[in-house]
């Protein structure tokens, strides 16, 4: 057991960073038109195939938010944080039958396009400002932030700044090369995500049961995990009452029971998958049967995702609960990095490059989202109308860049208290403050012909309105108690609404507001989207993935209900 890597740690890395390096050249200068195509530089239109889609989409989801933070939680919660993943592949499954197929019939490329192009030039305009602040100042810091506390913690944590600079480095150079290499290199990236994870898992598993007295068996490593945790396997969370501990509270906090799932984890899912420009991105160059198959093979490998990324984490609690993992520091997000430093050499250097695998392709993932978001968004219709393509690519490169060093300005010194809040925790409640709203514009904007301009602006601003009344100030203004909610206290001296249910509150609310707002419009509006059925029909091939998803689904909620 030790915190630094060996020679046969670092030539593993080496490897890796060669490996994807060459390739990600490879593909750049077999693809040379990414110099001055916006489409193929933004979006890799029509070249990436449903596998690198998938894989893609999995690389540039699974980073150092779940190896650290929902590893972290699954250190405090258990088994119930998984449900961000399987709830997610379920919403996979719907993405690819309803959403994407309106998206690739309108010929949608970024997520501010479609606001235009259903409701108007304002409404697209206040959320490409919002999502840029959210991928910047959310998702890019708390990605880099994360991903530079675990990597140094097994550098012997002297390294810190040296790490985060040079991971947004990795990062830029390989979104500078454009969508195409981001998602051709993101195939080897989840290749060795998931077998460095995999191997991570089991080699903890075993190192559970070689300090219980069983020998090195991982089988024996997680039924030890069951028998000596048995509450961090149980998917719903009793709801607390007042003679609960601020324990059992404070996870009630973070995973609200059987409530979350009424809203809460299908905003956060549908959301993030369906109205994301980070993730749909991957399918808008596409064609349908393409990007559908490619959605649903990351609904595949979702549901393996626990395996690697939560496991780990409730391995961490039993080890160090039993006093075997004295190394843990940093509270619940030091417990990947903990668990890491017992491999031998050469599996802790595949596992860093797994880590690394993941943190770098979510940081170059959101930064071309930026860029896109900035160049086809902002700068041509606002600041420079005329720009050619040339010019075009060089703005979204020089985005890139911009976003990245204020992104390390923001975690030099953790200004925003990622660690204090727990990375998974700070990324989920702040993405939430404007989820509700999106995601009703999104889908009323998709469904009903009779939403209006006017109500996806209202929709918008009250969606996070509502999300601030009802996270910061509800408790205070309403009382901790009545027919709505009930708020708890978070040991901080204050009370609060577990936040899954503040956006269920919100997007409830915000939904009635467009609803009385678009009721007094025209019944059909005439920038609504023409759906017909055909649009929607799936392939033989396509149920067979389908009902193979939820099989396993339902298995895995019956087993840890």
């Amino acid at each position: 057991m030790n915190n630094s890597l060996s020679f046969a740690d670092i030539l593993v890395f080496l490897l890796y960073i060669v490996v994807v390096g060459s390739y990600g050249y490879w593909i750049y200068n077999r693809k040379k038109k990414a110099v001055t195509d916006t489409k193929d530089f933004f979006l890799a239109e029509g070249s990436l195939t449903w596998w690198a889609i998938g894989a893609s989409l999995i690389a540039s989801n699974i980073s150092a938010e779940q190896f650290i933070g929902m590893s972290g939680n699954g250190y405090f919660v258990g088994i119930a944080v998984a449900a961000y993943e399987w709830i997610a592949a379920l919403a996979l499954v719907i993405i690819a039958i309803w959403f994407i197929p309106i998206y690739l019939k309108n010929k949608i490329y970024t997520m501010p396009q479609f606001l235009k192009t259903r409701y108007n030039e304002t409404v697209a305009l206040i959320m490409a400002i919002f999502w840029l602040f959210l991928y910047v100042f959310v998702n890019l810091t708390s990605i880099l932030y994360l991903g530079a506390i675990a990597i140094n913690g097994l550098l012997g944590g002297q390294y810190l700044h040296v790490v985060m600079i040079a991971l947004a480095v990795a990062a830029v150079i390989i979104t500078l090369g454009g969508m195409k290499v981001i998602g051709y290199t993101d195939v080897i990236q989840v290749a060795v995500l998931i077998i460095g994870g995999l191997a991570t898992t089991y080699m903890a598993l075993s190192i559970v049961s070689e300090k219980f007295g069983m020998g090195s068996s991982a089988i024996q490593g997680f039924n030890i995990l069951m028998k000596d945790a048995p509450d961090h396997f149980h998917m719903i969370l009793d709801k607390p009452t007042a003679d609960s501990p601020q324990e059992h509270i404070d996870k009630y906090l973070i995973l609200p029971g059987i409530l979350m799932y009424a809203v809460g984890q299908w905003i956060v899912n549908l959301n993030y998958w369906g109205c994301n420009q980070y993730i749909t991105q991957r399918a808008l160059g596409a064609d349908l049967t393409t990007a559908r198959t490619g959605i649903l093979f990351a609904a595949m490998l979702k549901l393996m995702m626990p395996v690697i990324v939560m496991l780990p984490g409730i391995a961490a609690y039993v080890l160090y609960k039993n006093g075997h993992l004295p190394q843990l520091v940093g509270g619940m997000d030091g417990a990947y990095s903990a668990v890491l430093s017992f491999l031998p050499s050469g599996l802790k250097g595949l596992s860093v490059a797994a880590l690394t695998a993941a943190i770098v392709a979510s940081l170059a993932g959101k930064a071309n989202s930026i860029s896109t978001i900035f160049t086809l968004d902002i700068y041509k219709k606002y600041i420079k109308k005329e720009a050619d393509e040339t010019k075009m690519v060089l703005t979204g490169r020089l985005a890139v860049v911009f976003a990245m060093v204020v992104a390390l300005m923001f975690t030099w010194t953790d200004v925003l208290g990622i660690g204090g809040a727990g990375g998974f925790t700070f990324i989920q409640k702040y993405t939430g403050y404007i989820s509700p709203g999106v995601f009703a514009v999104f889908l009323l904007g998709m469904f009903w012909k009779r939403t209006t301009g006017a109500a996806a602006v209202a929709g918008i601003l009250f969606g996070f309105a509502f999300s601030v009344f009802f996270n910061d100030m509800a408790p205070g203004l309403l009382g901790n108690e009545n027919w709505l909610y009930t708020a708890y206290p978070n040991g901080k001296g204050a009370y609060e609404i577990p936040f899954l249910l503040c956006m269920g509150f919100s997007f409830v609310f915000t939904v009635i507001i467009m609803i009385l707002m678009s009721l007094t419009g025209p019944k059909i509006n005439p920038k609504a989207f023409d759906l017909d059925r055909e649009m929607f029909k799936v392939k033989p091939i396509t149920i067979v993935q389908i009902v193979i998803t939820l099989l396993i689904l339902m298995a895995l909620y019956v087993k840890f209900w």
